[in-house]
């Protein structure tokens, strides 16, 4: 053990006497770890969250969206398109279009989100996972008849599933609306009600999309054997980063390759952002809090002058007296990262198993009745390295300043 090291413990944690220096620096070891605990904490809540989000988009999202980059309707027949449905890894293909429609019932307009989807739709995302209804099932065109299955909040707000019939309503293109008879300027389709309705618990799908058959939509919209975005869901056990790099390159500068955190890309950019806040903000209290860091230093170099002249006597140079403070220094935002950190992972493991702080008051309030925590290694490691990395900082510069 180096001798620096060897009396900068000594100096901190002496087991044979409670001086003031012990007391002090013990503060300044719990200053460093409930901080640390607090920053490893918040971030787990935040990845928490963001599991919740990505959990909720899975049953109606799919793995791979490809959108054209210029325009918003391509060809269905697109050789590109057809190259990337084929390419390896890649399990099922799903065509869909969409776009805004008007909805008629009993007398009351509402604009919404017309998605017309192919017979693969159901293969390629979990939507059969999220129907309600107990008389009805998935079902979108059969025969002559096209189905349209609401989300829960747009089936609430026309008061029932089971809708009977359903007018939608979409400007026909190319047409200024006549105001002496608006009705000419309108594609009108009917949809009939299959009795059930999806719950994805985001208000983005279930208060304003309603699902179809393709070719209903594509009338509809007069766009045939045009399509808005391609699905692909990937075989199991593919490597879909390796797969998405290929469709990229596959797609090249004419179409684009999202995975389903891209395909949120606002959500997830809203809350890395959060995320970042309020890892800036901890990160600040994190400074403070290496001031005890600092000012214990500065009364045990009070309080061991005489001890630092018996060691400048026997030898000792500056370079040793700046290492037995910088060891001391390093040793306490050391310490102190440790315990923070395993007290935040025990404390995100209680809310985890045993959901001790809840969201509201009663059950059923939010979509989860407790605060989400999950924790990342990237996160563990984070917090460890700003803990010792500002630590160390504010330690080399107070010691440094203090043995020139």
């Amino acid at each position: 053990m180096r001798v620096s090291l060897f009396i900068a413990r000594r100096y901190l944690f002496s087991l044979r006497s409670l001086g003031i220096s012990t007391v002090v620096s013990l503060i300044a070891v719990l200053g460093v770890t409930v901080t640390t605990a607090a920053l490893f904490c918040t971030l787990s809540v935040f990845n928490g969250f963001g599991d919740l989000v990505k959990s909720l988009y899975t049953a109606f999202d799919s793995e791979i969206k490809i959108t054209p980059k210029t325009g918003k309707y391509v060809s269905a027949a697109d050789p590109t398109l057809q190259k990337m449905k084929s390419a390896e890894g890649v399990a099922v293909a799903s065509e869909s279009i969409e776009d805004a429609a008007l909805i008629l019932f009993t007398g009351r307009p509402a604009v919404i989100t017309l998605k017309g989807v192919d017979g693969n739709f159901d293969r390629c995302t979990g939507i059969r996972n999220i129907l309600y209804g107990e008389n009805g099932r998935y079902l979108l065109r059969a025969g002559n008849v096209d189905y349209g299955i609401p989300g829960i909040g747009l089936a609430g707000m026309m008061g029932t599933v089971d809708y009977g019939t359903l007018e939608i309503c979409v400007p026909r293109r190319g047409e200024q609306v006549n105001l002496a008879n608006p009705a000419e300027s309108f594609n009108v389709g009917t949809l009939a009600s299959p009795g059930v309705c999806f719950d994805v618990n985001q208000k983005k799908y279930d208060d304003s999309y309603l699902l179809t058959s393709l070719e209903f939509a594509q009338e509809l919209l007069e766009q045939p054997g045009n399509i808005t975005q391609l699905e692909l869901k990937l075989a199991d056990g593919v490597d879909a980063a390796a797969v998405k790099r290929k469709l990229k390159e596959i797609g090249g500068e004419k179409f684009e390759v999202l995975d389903r955190l891209e395909q949120q890309g606002e959500m997830y950019r809203m809350m890395q952002i959060e995320k970042l806040m309020a890892y800036i903000f901890l990160s600040l209290i994190l400074v403070i809090a290496t001031f005890n860091v600092v000012s214990t230093l500065s009364l045990l170099m009070v309080q061991k002058r005489e001890d630092l002249q018996t060691i400048a006597c026997l030898g000792g140079d500056g370079k040793m007296l700046r290492g037995i403070f910088l060891s001391a220094g390093r040793m306490i935002c050391l310490i102190g990262g440790l315990l923070g950190t395993g007290l935040g992972a025990l404390l995100c493991y209680i809310q985890q198993e045993y959901g001790i702080i809840r969201l509201g008051q009663s059950s059923g309030t939010f979509i989860i009745d407790y605060y989400p925590v999950s924790v990342h290694p990237a996160d563990v490691i984070l917090v460890l390295l700003t803990v010792t990395g500002l630590g160390f900082l504010s330690v080399r510069i107070a010691v440094h300043r203090r043995f020139r």
